[in-house]
């Protein structure tokens, strides 16, 4: 590989720049052009011939996605057979399974179309399908970052980082030359953010989304002038910005207060409304919700934890009832709309939406304390999110009970995860483990793996704690041996099975724990880390570590105090 794209998109930054891109009719009126393609509102709207100078615009339509393979294919442009291949392979199966269901039109549809007149956007769309098609992990991007060549990469390894190379290499220098279209450089972006995460480069995927929000509002307030032509203006509002939205709810923690802002200014748009004319405004409203809770709640853990109080404020009690409500509002609505008889793909997208119902229900019930046993009132919503769950899974698996390897859309994952992160029943808990695994390997900016991985990590530290607090040391680890074996013998039982009256450990107050992240040794410690933690770390500045918390109770004192923890991760 000749040149390294991890290095080239660390100097790629999409900036509003004024466009050169516009039909020679409105250069010549000297106005401005929305241009669209293969003509501009402006002429279309006032009877006028619109002519691009490059004459080699092709009217697209929805009915691209009816056309059989070898008319897409004489569409397409012409850069070797591998690249149409790649283009079909994307057309006929990436794009659908990356857009969800509910939004394939910007996948399937839009970014095509514009591939054709943008060639770092055809470059991004066939090193996506590339990455797509071989879902197998690409060899390590940081040490690809820091110039270090794998032993052997596959084909469609090695075609993807080549295309997506020469993606980051033609945004550049549409940038230099003064040529950029900030629009298309918004739709990069969200390509750009889409090969990160295939490839592993989370960090480099965060810094994206978060040029793609500056950018979002650059074009709102250029919009405000008139700046921005009407049809842009449509797909930005309708789909682009709910896009980030989705994107930014099912993700980490420094992402959530940036969807928010989104959020904040959308107005009515994204308002939870008393009644859904689809599954698609159920979800947008739904996500909305599944951006501010979490966010409400890291803050009232932020407040209790300053403030060493047990309940959160009465300002925050406010807030809490007007989340709940409109919690409430949205689930009555939903249940409305979900009350005819729907195909069976509905059913499973309904039941993905009534997992995050559940999951945000969780939330607000139990932010208001420090307390984690809290936790245990909810035990039928915890029952509900495996039961839709299987649902969802079972709905979008394919024939070998799989799912495709990556969506960019909302995903019954994170529920799932939640779930074995916070309910402490056992059967329910590996019920979701084992559902969370059958799931996308990736979906927007989470990875599978990583988050099984961690909570199977809480679980079995919460047991073995569990455990040592009730019985003598020496039988500990034939009781967790029993556990295990008896509980994780049918990886997946169906949730009708679970008899949730089955006694199980009871994981007791000072034996819970809560996760507050995982960082590398190399990148800097926690502030609450002591220096025989960090002598420990030295050993291995690479390693993975998982920082957590309990509530451990002084006798002397009469008071519950945090006290933290950590662990290694992987192997």
């Amino acid at each position: 590989m000749s040149v390294s794209p991890s290095a080239q998109v660390k100097e790629v930054s999409f900036k509003p720049l004024r466009s050169k891109l516009g039909c020679r009719t409105c250069k010549i009126r000297r106005v401005k052009c929305g241009e669209e393609k293969p003509q501009c509102l402006r002429c279309t709207s006032t009877g006028r011939k619109c002519d691009y100078q490059n004459g080699n615009s092709v009217k697209y339509s929805s009915a691209a996605t009816a056309l059989p393979l070898h008319s897409s294919l004489s569409l397409s442009p012409d850069k070797g057979s591998r690249e149409r291949r790649a283009f079909a392979y994307y057309f006929q199966h990436a794009a659908e399974s990356i857009g969800g269901g509910l939004d394939v039109e910007f996948w399937r549809i839009i970014v095509p179309q514009v591939c054709r007149s943008e060639s770092a956007i055809w470059d991004a769309m066939i090193s996506i399908s590339s990455l797509f098609e071989c879902p197998d992990p690409c060899p390590d991007l940081t040490s690809l970052r820091r110039g270090n060549q794998p032993r052997y990469l596959s084909q469609k390894h090695q075609d993807a980082l080549d295309w997506y190379s020469r993606a980051v290499t033609t945004v550049r220098e549409s940038i230099e030359r003064g040529g950029a279209d900030a629009f298309v450089g918004l739709i990069t972006c969200v390509l750009f953010i889409c090969i990160e995460t295939l490839l592993g480069g989370v960090e480099e995927a965060l810094r994206l989304y978060g040029q793609g929000i500056h950018l979002i509002h650059t074009l709102r307030a250029q919009s405000q002038c008139g700046t921005v032509a009407p049809a842009k203006l449509f797909l930005l509002r309708e789909t682009i910005i709910p896009l980030f939205v989705r994107l930014g709810a099912i993700s980490l923690h420094s992402v959530w207060a940036l969807a928010s802002t989104l959020v904040d200014e959308s107005g009515d748009v994204f308002a939870t409304k008393q009644q859904f004319t689809s599954l698609k405004s159920a979800r947008d409203a739904i996500v909305v919700l599944a951006t501010e809770i979490p966010l409400f709640e890291s803050r009232c853990e932020d407040y209790l934890k300053r403030s060493h109080a047990w309940h959160i404020s009465e300002e925050m009690m406010h807030r809490q009832r007007v989340l709940s409500a409109e919690l409430q509002s949205w689930h009555l609505a939903f249940t409305k709309f979900m009350e005819p008889v729907l195909s069976a793909s509905e059913i499973g997208t309904g039941a993905l939406l009534l997992t995050y119902y559940e999951m945000l229900s969780v939330m607000l019930t139990v932010c208001v304390s420090s307390s984690r046993i809290t936790t245990d009132a909810c035990f039928h919503n915890f029952q509900n999110i495996v039961e839709q769950g299987a649902v969802a899974v079972n709905s979008l698996a394919g024939p070998d009970g799989t799912l495709p390897p990556f969506t960019f859309e909302v995903g019954v994952g994170l529920p799932l995860w939640f779930t074995c992160l916070r309910c402490r029943e056992p059967t329910v808990r590996r019920t979701a483990l084992a559902l969370l695994r059958r799931t996308h390997r990736l979906y927007g900016l989470y990875k599978r793996d990583e988050g099984a991985a961690l909570a199977e990590t809480i679980m079995m530290i919460e047991e073995r704690q569990a455990i040592e607090m009730s019985i003598a040391p020496s039988t500990i680890s034939g009781q967790l041996s029993i556990l295990n074996s008896t509980l994780t013998a049918s990886p997946s039982p169906p949730p009708s099975e679970v008899d949730i009256r089955t006694p199980g450990l009871v994981i007791p107050q000072g034996a819970r724990i809560r996760p507050h992240g995982v960082f590398r040794p190399r990148d800097g410690c926690p502030p609450e880390a002591t220096e025989k933690d960090i002598a420990a770390w030295k050993r291995n500045d690479e390693q993975p570590i998982m920082q957590y918390s309990w509530n451990e109770y002084d006798q002397a004192s009469n008071m519950w105090t945090r006290v933290y923890g950590y662990a290694p991760l992987g192997p």
